[in-house]
């Protein structure tokens, strides 16, 4: 089995772990955070317009990245770009300037490139955006896909929300969801069942067989002719020869109106449902009583993701979502029987998604996911801690905590100064009420002061319980420290556990050291518990 999940850059991950012509199909749901008054972002203009691109997301401001993607662009880095699509960002940049949009669309130009790359010639792309960006995105897209032989099959549009009040404009209540297709792209045509008043409408007859509506078997105004010949005194051209309406009449297939005239009888049991169209208004979002929640912002329903993979793709075919989030294509694509990869550049995804597919599918799943990037030595752990990139400033704590919890622990989402604390986990009491555990990741240099700081939070916060994970050794006033803060138990430990506890980088990498109290409050929702598919092996090759 070799599923795979990487946590990284996907645009570094495309470039470095993924083949030419491999994946069958690719749907990414990038970000794209559609706040208010869009024109202020896209004039790029005055302190409001600062303040929108900072809230846009902190990526897509225009910064060294962006820089280097126009120049990588320009340049033709590797031969990866169209002349179409070089045009087209030199000639946004003259429009825009640079300014957050121009960041986000050479963001999206140069991994849309290499999505195109890595797909097989019979391969369908799906990109979920928002409608302020999407003229945009569709440009990019034709001059990626459409000049190298592609095509745009089909925008879909997807209604997310119900109408609600907005005394300022018209509600906004769709997402666009592009399809494109690198040649000859695999298509599973699926229908939506009828409705009550269509089944009312047409299938207004019913025998010992269940409903059905008839069909005129007379062949007058085709183009193509017919079959001449008499059938119980009615001579007329018919669609089917004589030998097809005698079997039609031996299964009691015909239905005879008033006149007599034979009409075909096609039962509402045999027939597939409505064809699908572009406009997709059965698919409610996930809300805060659905049952697949997560509580991750910008989760789309499984039945989404199930309806585009079953479209675009087959048994034992690759899908590829390289902006993976909390899961959703991986784990419809495990239910599905494909195979898949994953990517995501933040940890907490990465330990979403396998929490999700454990509790979904079961352990043996997740034993079986190859992880790609996650540190699997001192070195790669001092290169995570050590990284100067934005996005990924708190990425060592996160994958810290979530690592040695487990996966378990709540992250602390607070911006700016976090008081000690970078994750909080829960287990139960002596009243059988939950009590805290806080956890503090350091990966610079340690002191007794630390101890003494978390101390502090674990008063404030409330907390029995205090871990202290560090990358560096901790010295010995520190465990002097954490023995004077005593140590705890409860009626459900077997033994009595140190009140604080120092946990080095290097013990988890290699001694595998995890929390071992445990957890009355999971972080994660369960998910159903759904049959494990065997799969097929991914051949990147």
């Amino acid at each position: 089995m070799t599923n795979q999940l990487f946590y990284g850059d996907n645009l570094e991950i495309l470039r470095r772990y993924i083949r030419d012509e491999t994946i069958d199909l690719c749907y990414i749901d990038p970000p794209f955070n559609s706040k208010r008054n869009y024109n202020q972002i896209y004039l790029n203009q005055g302190k409001e317009d600062q303040a929108q691109a900072q809230a846009f997301i902190d990526t897509w401001t225009w910064d060294d990245l962006a820089n280097q993607g126009l120049r990588e662009i320009q340049e033709n880095y590797q031969g990866r770009f169209t002349t179409q699509s070089i045009d087209l960002i030199s000639g946004l940049t003259k429009v825009l300037g640079k300014g957050s949009l121009l960041a986000y669309l050479i963001s999206m130009t140069l991994r849309i490139a290499e999505i195109h790359r890595v797909l097989k010639p019979t391969g369908s792309f799906y990109l979920h955006c928002d409608p302020t960006g999407s003229h945009y995105l569709k440009i990019v897209l034709d001059a990626i896909f459409c000049s190298q032989g592609g095509d745009y099959i089909s925008e879909i549009t997807w209604e997310r929300t119900s109408a609600h009040s907005d005394s300022k404009s018209l509600a906004n209540t769709t997402d666009i969801i592009f399809l494109y297709s690198k040649n000859i792209s695999v298509f599973n045509q699926q229908f939506n069942v009828y409705s009550n008043e269509y089944i009312a409408k047409y299938y207004k007859h019913q025998d010992e067989k269940g409903k059905f509506l008839d069909r005129d078997l007379t062949a007058g105004g085709l183009s193509g002719g017919g079959y001449d010949y008499e059938w119980k005194g009615i001579k007329r051209l018919w669609r089917c020869p004589i030998e097809t309406m005698q079997k039609y009449e031996e299964e009691n297939r015909l239905y005879y109106t008033r006149n007599r005239t034979p009409r075909l009888k096609q039962y509402l049991h045999e027939m597939k449902g409505v064809p699908l169209t572009n406009l997709w208004n059965d698919i409610p979002p996930i809300n805060s009583q659905a049952r697949e929640r997560l509580g991750y912002p910008t989760q789309k329903p499984e039945a989404l993701l199930e309806r585009i993979i079953r479209i675009s793709s087959n048994e034992g075919d690759v899908v590829l979502d390289a902006y993976c989030g909390c899961g959703t294509t991986v784990a419809v694509a495990q239910r599905l029987n494909r195979q898949w990869i994953g990517i995501d550049i933040t940890y907490q995804s990465i330990s979403l998604i396998l929490r999700r597919l454990e509790e979904t599918f079961g352990t043996e799943i997740v034993d079986n996911v190859i992880l790609n990037g996650i540190p699997r030595d001192m070195e790669s752990a001092r290169a995570l801690a050590l990284k100067k990139d934005d996005r990924t400033r708190k990425e060592f704590e996160k994958w810290a905590v979530l690592t040695y919890s487990n996966n378990r622990a709540v992250i602390n989402q607070k911006k700016g100064a976090d008081k000690g604390i970078d994750g909080i986990a829960y287990f139960t009491g002596d009243n059988d009420q939950p009590e805290k555990i806080v956890l503090q990741v350091k990966s610079g240099k340690v002191e007794s002061g630390d101890i003494q700081k978390l101390r502090g939070a674990m008063t404030r916060e409330g907390a029995v319980l205090g871990i202290f994970i560090t990358l560096n050794k901790p010295t010995k006033n520190m465990i002097q420290e954490t023995k004077e803060a005593g140590i705890y138990q409860s009626r459900f430990m077997s033994q009595p556990v140190d009140a604080i506890r120092i946990v080095t980088i290097q013990e988890m990498i290699e001694e595998q050291k995890r929390l071992d109290i445990r957890l009355s409050l999971e972080v994660l929702k369960s998910a159903e518990r759904k049959s494990m598919s065997t799969q097929l092996p991914i051949n990147l090759e």
